[in-house]
C-alpha cells in the first residue's frame, strides 16, 4: 500500500490544488471523516467547514462551502461549491453565506427547516472558526 494518494480540488472557480497528500480530513455533511490511501470507495457531500490535508509539505487547510467527495484508495477529488485557502479566508467572506442560510432556514418547513438550519449553524461556526 502507498503512503500517499492524489489530491484534487476544483470549484466552478478554478483548481485550487493538485498533489500527492497522506491524510485528509473531510467536514462530511453525515460526520466528519479522514481519507488514507487505501481508503474504501466512497463518495459524500461536504458541509461548510474546514478541509485539512497533509502532505510533505506540511498541512494545508482549506475552506469549503459544500460540495462532494470522491475517495477511493488512491485518489480524492472534492468538487466543491466554493473554496478558498483558509489563511486567506476572513469572517467576512462568511457572511454573504449565512445571511443567505438564514434566509432559506426562515423560509422553509419540517425536515427542510431542520437541514436549513443545521448548514446556518455550519456557516456560523466556520465564521467562528476563521474569523
Amino acid at each position: 500500500m502507498a503512503d500517499t494518494m492524489q489530491f484534487d480540488l476544483v470549484s466552478p472557480e478554478r483548481k485550487l490544488a493538485s498533489y500527492t497528500a497522506s491524510q485528509i480530513e473531510i467536514p462530511g455533511a453525515a460526520g466528519d471523516l479522514t481519507a488514507m490511501p487505501g481508503h474504501a470507495r466512497m463518495i459524500t457531500t461536504l458541509r461548510p467547514g474546514v478541509l485539512k490535508v497533509k502532505g510533505a509539505e506540511g498541512e494545508k487547510d482549506y475552506v469549503v462551502t459544500g460540495g462532494f467527495a470522491e475517495i477511493n484508495d488512491e485518489s480524492i477529488s472534492i468538487l466543491a461549491e466554493k473554496a478558498m485557502p483558509l489563511a486567506d479566508t476572513k469572517a467576512g467572506d462568511i457572511e454573504p453565506f449565512i445571511e443567505a442560510a438564514q434566509a432559506a432556514a426562515s423560509e422553509a418547513q419540517g425536515a427542510a427547516r431542520d437541514i436549513a438550519e443545521k448548514q446556518l449553524a455550519d456557516f456560523i461556526a466556520l465564521r467562528d472558526m476563521v474569523g
